[in-house]
C-alpha cells in the first residue's frame, strides 16, 4: 500500500513539474528566434498520446470557439434576412399604385390621349394661346415623365432589395451547414479525447491537465499568436515604403520590374518596426516562407506561401499554411480566423501605382516577385 501511494505521490508530481514547464505563470513579452526548430522538443511533452489529447484539446477549443462566431453571424443574417423581407413586401405595395399610374400614362400614349393635346399646341392662332398651351403641356408632360421615373426608381429598388434578400438567404444556408458541419466536428474530436482520457493511466490527472491547458490557451496562448499577427500586419503595410528606399531590392528590365527581398534583409526591417521581431527570424524556402521564434516555454513556428490577387487589388496575399504553438498544431479554423483579422499581405501599388504583381516565388532565402506596369 505504502508503494502503491508513493507512485501515486510521483505522478502526481511529474503533472505538476510538466504543468509548470508548459504552463508558464506569466505570459513572456517576445519569443526569441532559433531558425534551427530544435526549441520544440522542449515545449512539448514526450508521451505522444499526451501530445496528442492536448492537440486535439486545443482544436476543441478553437472550433467552439468558431462555432460561438458562426452562430453570432448567422443570428445577425437571420434578423438581416427578416428585415429584407419586410422591406420587400413594403416596396411591393408601395409599388401597386405606382405601377397603375405608370400603366395609365403609358396607355394614354400608346391609345393617342395626348395626340389632342399636341394637335392643340401646333393650331394655336396667337402667341399668348401658344405659351398657354405650352406651360399645359409641359405640366402635362412633365408629370407624366415624374410618375414614370419614380415608378422606374421604386422597381429598381425592389428588385435591389429582392437580390440582396436572396443572397443574404443563401449566405445564411451555407453558414446554417457550416455550423453544422462544425458540431458534428468538435463531437467527434470531443468523444476521441474522452476515449483518450479513459486510456491514459491517471484520468483524472489527464483531465485535470487538459482543463488547465485550455485555459492557458484561451487567456494567454491565443493573446500571444494574435500579438504577433498583428505586429506583423503593422510592419506589413509599411514594407512597400522600405522597399522603395532600399537599394538593390526592386530593379527594373525594360517594362518589367523584378523585386528580390533577401530574408536578412526583411528580419532587418521588422526588428526596426517592433522590438517583438527582436529574436524572430522569417526564412525563404523552396515555395514556402516561414518564422520561428521562442522564449523560455513560449514557442511559436508559422509556415505559410503568398498567392497573386487581383481583386479587389492587385497584391500579394499570405495565406497560412501551418501555426504550431508550444509544439501544437493549431486547427484550420484558427488559421482561417488569422488570416481574416490579419492582412499580411503586399500590394507593390503602394510603391508605385501603376505596378501589378504577376509572378511570385521564396527559394534560397529570398523572396522573388515580378511586377508588371498597368495604367
Amino acid at each position: 500500500m505504502r508503494s502503491r501511494n508513493a507512485q501515486s505521490r510521483m505522478m502526481a508530481t511529474i503533472l505538476i513539474l510538466f504543468c509548470c514547464t508548459l504552463f508558464p505563470l506569466q505570459s513572456t513579452l517576445y519569443l526569441s528566434a532559433d531558425p534551427s526548430g530544435s526549441f520544440f522538443n522542449s515545449s512539448i511533452p514526450d508521451n505522444e498520446e499526451t501530445r496528442k489529447l492536448l492537440e486535439q484539446t486545443l482544436s476543441s477549443a478553437e472550433i467552439e470557439r468558431e462555432i460561438i462566431k458562426i452562430t453570432a453571424e448567422q443570428k445577425a443574417l437571420e434578423e438581416k434576412v427578416d428585415y429584407l423581407e419586410e422591406q420587400a413586401i413594403q416596396k411591393k405595395s408601395d409599388i401597386a399604385n405606382q405601377q397603375e399610374r405608370a400603366g395609365a400614362v403609358l396607355r394614354s400614349y400608346y391609345m393617342g390621349d395626348r395626340d389632342g393635346l399636341l394637335a392643340a399646341f401646333l393650331s394655336a392662332k396667337s402667341i399668348s394661346r401658344f405659351l398657354a398651351l405650352f406651360d399645359y403641356y409641359e405640366i402635362i408632360i412633365g408629370n407624366d415623365r415624374s410618375i414614370l421615373t419614380q415608378y422606374e426608381d421604386q422597381y429598381k429598388d425592389l428588385k435591389k432589395t429582392l437580390q440582396t434578400a436572396q443572397r443574404s438567404s443563401k449566405d445564411l444556408a451555407q453558414l446554417r451547414t457550416a455550423l453544422e458541419e462544425q458540431k458534428i466536428r468538435v463531437a467527434a474530436l470531443n468523444k476521441e479525447i474522452e476515449g483518450g482520457i479513459k486510456d491514459s493511466s491517471d484520468p483524472d490527472n489527464m483531465s485535470a491537465l487538459l482543463q488547465e491547458f485550455t485555459l492557458y490557451w484561451e487567456n494567454i496562448g491565443l493573446r500571444e499568436v494574435k500579438t504577433y499577427f498583428k505586429a506583423l500586419s503593422t510592419a506589413m503595410n509599411k514594407l512597400p515604403q522600405f522597399v522603395q528606399n532600399r537599394e538593390g531590392v526592386l530593379t527594373r528590365k525594360g517594362m518589367t520590374y523584378v523585386l528580390n527581398l533577401k530574408e536578412e534583409d526583411l528580419n532587418e526591417f521588422l526588428q526596426s518596426q517592433n522590438k517583438l521581431f527582436n529574436d524572430f527570424a522569417f526564412h525563404f524556402n523552396d515555395g514556402t516562407i516561414t518564422a520561428t521564434g521562442k522564449s523560455g516555454a513560449l514557442a511559436l513556428s508559422l509556415t505559410g506561401h503568398y498567392i497573386i490577387q487581383e481583386e479587389p487589388i492587385n497584391g500579394l496575399i499570405f495565406q497560412v499554411d501551418h501555426v504550431v504553438f508550444n509544439g501544437l498544431e493549431l486547427p484550420d479554423t484558427t488559421r482561417r480566423t488569422l488570416e481574416e483579422e490579419f492582412d499580411l499581405g503586399f500590394y507593390p501599388g503602394k510603391i508605385v501605382s501603376f505596378l501589378r504583381a504577376t509572378e511570385v516565388d521564396s527559394k534560397d532565402g529570398v523572396l522573388q516577385v515580378k511586377l508588371s506596369i498597368s495604367f
